[in-house]
């Protein structure tokens, strides 16, 4: 925790040197989430049959049943990283859209990577 205060009152002192003001709202968490798929587009699933698919390499994933989002099932997310047990888990998952992977990383994704994975998915699908 102490880290993490460190480095907020290093982008504090950042902003107000560059004299951006500083607004915060709960309920905005996009510019969040884009950033964090920013860092991490590499680590990105898709909802498939049986799972997730994680993009570039086809491999089948789970979120890890701890997760907020283990019910939820969004159809795009980024993960932090992957723990196998029973299952290849991820972990620290947040749901993101996939246009923001051409936005992030157009070095990486192609157009292709994303529209093959838009099929359609059962309405009653369990992983």
């Amino acid at each position: 925790m102490r880290r993490a205060r460190d480095v907020r009152e290093q982008i504090e002192g950042l902003i107000t040197r560059v004299e951006i003001e500083m607004v915060s709202n709960a309920s905005e968490d996009v510019p969040i989430r884009k950033a964090i798929t920013a860092g991490y587009y590499y680590h990105t699933g898709v909802l498939s049959k049986g799972g997730y698919k994680t993009v570039k390499h086809q491999q089948t994933v789970h979120i890890h049943p701890t997760s907020s989002l283990f019910e939820k099932l969004p159809r795009w997310v980024v993960y932090y990283e992957l723990v196998f047990t029973t299952k290849e888990y991820m972990r620290q998952v947040i749901e993101i859209e996939s246009s923001w992977l051409l936005d992030v990383a157009p070095h990486y994704y192609k157009q292709n990577d994303l529209s093959e994975s838009n099929k359609r998915i059962p309405k009653n699908f369990k992983s």
